[in-house]
């Protein structure tokens, strides 16, 4: 009974998200310059907008959702059902706040989905939370993360294509969003074998709290270089893939069990960097149009 109810938490967690990223989009446009050098006066500058803080607050319930799924339901199972969210974006955008989007943005976020409902079909079935892990498999697949995380952080900086530099920050966040997940995935199991005294003091408490911070300030940026919809759609599918690698190798979820579904599984990863690969195309927000120019004028 707890994995439907995992997934349906994911369900609902992938539209709050969304819901909250169109608010901090809105905030974000409308303040300085988010500058990793002042993070405190960035911080300040991003809460002082009603739309931002109305936005995190959204997505602290979001966090909620997330980790009660996470501790319901199989990693990879619950990153697979928050690929809804994928396809919501762009149904959101133009319904709710005013985007245009596209028809490239429709393509690849259809692509990105399709993806990984693929990645989620493959995978033998599950049950339980599967939640035990290896300390060597999990601390390899951590740095890793942080690792690609800072170099997509220091792409703009390297030369990047500006055009492109809002997608680079909202890829780094969504893989740093997948840092925090899968450290919340083993202190749910920590919790429930040691109890929160043991959780508390787990240095996985403090992993997953520095990669949010870190992809707090990625993604903020992010959305400021950025359009909202393919820089939102990026965020979640980096952290969808990472969290969808997180459960295969630090907590053992089964990959496919016959060679057809390796192949399908690899098709669906190629999916989804042809989907990237579209998503930059322009896209305006016809009533947020002003607050982004505002907020692409100012300086820290």
């Amino acid at each position: 009974m707890t994995l439907p109810v995992g997934i349906l938490l994911s369900l609902a967690c992938a539209f709050v998200a969304n819901l909250g990223f169109f608010y901090k989009y809105r905030g974000a446009n409308s303040v300085a310059r988010v500058q990793v050098r002042r993070p405190w006066r960035s911080a300040r500058a991003l809460y002082s907008s009603r739309w931002f803080a109305l936005g995190m607050g959204i997505a602290c319930v979001s966090w909620g959702l997330h980790v009660a799924a996470l501790a319901l339901a199989p990693m990879s199972v619950v990153q697979v059902a928050l690929a809804a969210g994928v396809v919501l974006i762009a149904v959101m955008a133009e319904r709710l706040f005013g985007f245009a989007v596209g028809v490239r943005q429709w393509i690849g976020l259809w692509l990105t989905a399709a993806a990984l409902v693929t990645l989620g079909l493959t995978v033998p079935a599950m049950h339980g939370a599967h939640s035990h892990f290896s300390q060597a498999a999990m601390i390899a697949f951590e740095a890793g993360l942080f690792g690609v995380g800072g170099l997509l952080i220091m792409g703009p900086r390297m030369g990047g294509r500006r055009e492109h530099h809002g997608v680079m920050l909202g890829a780094a966040a969504g893989v740093l969003f997948g840092v925090s997940d899968t450290a919340i995935k083993a202190l749910t199991g920590i919790a429930g074998a040691h109890g929160a005294l043991a959780l508390a003091l787990s240095p996985w408490l403090a992993v997953a709290v520095a990669a949010s911070i870190l992809a707090f300030f990625a993604s903020a940026r992010g959305l400021q270089d950025g359009e909202a919809v393919p820089v939102i759609a990026v965020t979640g599918t980096a952290a969808n893939i990472a969290g969808i690698a997180g459960g295969i190798l630090v907590f053992g979820d089964p990959m496919a069990a016959s060679p057809a579904g390796v192949v399908l599984q690899s098709v669906a990863f190629v999916l989804v960097v042809v989907a990237s690969a579209l998503m930059p195309a322009p896209v305006r927000a016809a009533g947020l149009a002003g607050a982004g120019g505002a907020g692409a004028g100012a300086q820290a």
